[in-house]
């Protein structure tokens, strides 16, 4: 099996099937990243066409000192930071949630579930939003990503403070209610 290293080599070289094999191998992991940061389906799949343009024309500079994989994912960070800032600077409000969007899936728990996550991520600022998923969803430490958006440590931990306890409060109607169904007891018996 060829490594990212000969693959790389061989696209900055101008090989469309190495080009081709980079973006299969590493798409999906680059789009999850792009759309957690996002929020927004159709402006994540915008961004992630940025992206991928910028990381093949960036191919160039991979010096090898970390894995492909990891010089990938900070490129598709920074890309889409600047990407979303591009955005703030040009619409005043965030894009609201669309009502008549949702998704029917097989399991419908798990699908409530998800979705609600995500609409209470959605409802964060945009700030806490980056510092929540780039912390505890992609695994950065506070000093990475004060680095990374010209914070402090400490600006960090504030924004995941307020983050967390913010999901906290928007969850908690959902918590409850999944307690309750999964002891057996509906709020119809409970009552008579």
């Amino acid at each position: 099996m060829e490594t990212d290293a000969a693959i790389v080599r061989r696209a900055i070289e101008g090989d469309e099937r190495a080009m081709r094999l980079l973006w299969n191998q590493h798409a999906p992991h680059v789009d999850a990243v792009v759309r957690r940061l996002a929020g927004d389906p159709d402006l994540a799949e915008d961004i992630a066409q940025e992206v991928w343009i910028q990381i093949f024309r960036a191919l160039p500079s991979f010096r090898g000192d970390a894995k492909f994989s990891t010089w990938i994912h900070r490129v598709a960070i920074n890309r889409t930071l600047n990407a979303l800032r591009r955005v703030k600077r040009l619409a005043a409000a965030e894009t609201g949630i669309e009502e008549d969007s949702a998704v029917v899936e097989q399991d419908a728990d798990q699908s409530m579930l998800a979705q609600s996550i995500e609409a209470a991520a959605r409802q964060l600022s945009p700030g806490a939003r980056t510092v929540f998923l780039l912390h505890d969803v992609e695994g950065y430490t506070h000093e990475e990503i004060a680095a990374e958006l010209g914070i402090t440590p400490g600006g960090s931990k504030s924004q995941l403070f307020k983050a967390r306890a913010k999901l906290r409060r928007l969850l908690a109607p959902l918590v409850d209610s999944l307690s309750v169904s999964s002891t057996g007891l509906d709020r119809s018996y409970a009552g008579g």
